[in-house]
């Protein structure tokens, strides 16, 4: 089969899953209206790179890897799908990186962003991960049935916590399971 018919043949699938990805969106934002969850949110799209630079700090978004251009737009689209389907936001938490710092003030930008240790990268010294992850297992088992919350954070603390990856822009919906697990409600896709 010549490439052209392979394509022709391809379009209808991809449109096909565009359009369930889409109907995964919507239910997964009719649970976040509803409350009682967490939108655990992967910083928005950085310059090229892994990790940060050797030698960064906290204390200085230069030293760091963060947000670009396209990034610093993703987040406000984030922030705007919640405004489009009209959804409050009860509390915004994000790490200490300036990555998350910005994609949390871009997208929520009428909320004050609280710093959270526990949504802290741990890429380069994983002695804290267990630490982290169960700090925020104990913080959502608090969450409360009707409180939304978002939390800005990274890829890393995401998988610890649910066993999920995500790409940078998207969150995994989840609230307090039994016996202290996470649920993972529904993934929501990069804006």
């Amino acid at each position: 089969m010549n490439r052209r018919r392979r394509l022709l043949f391809a379009l209808p699938l991809l449109a096909l899953g565009r359009a369930a990805a889409a109907a995964g969106d919507e239910t997964a934002w009719d649970l976040l209206a509803a409350g009682g969850c967490a939108v655990l949110l992967r910083h928005a799209q950085t310059e090229a790179g892994i990790g940060d630079p050797p030698d960064f700090r906290l204390d200085d978004c230069s030293t760091q890897r963060n947000l670009s251009p396209a990034g610093r737009e993703q987040a406000r689209r984030i922030g705007a799908g919640f405004e489009r389907r009209r959804i409050g936001v009860d509390q915004v938490l994000s790490s200490r990186w300036c990555r998350c710092l910005d994609t949390a003030r871009l997208a929520f930008p009428r909320h004050e962003v609280r710093l959270f240790d526990a949504l802290d990268s741990f890429f380069a010294d994983a002695s804290t991960r267990q630490t982290q992850t169960d700090t925020l297992r104990a913080w959502l088992a608090r969450l409360g049935s009707t409180r939304r919350v978002v939390l800005v954070t990274h890829q890393v603390n995401i998988a610890a916590l649910t066993g999920q990856s995500v790409g940078m822009g998207e969150a995994l919906l989840v609230r307090p399971g039994a016996a202290g697990a996470v649920e993972v409600l529904a993934r929501l896709g990069a804006a």
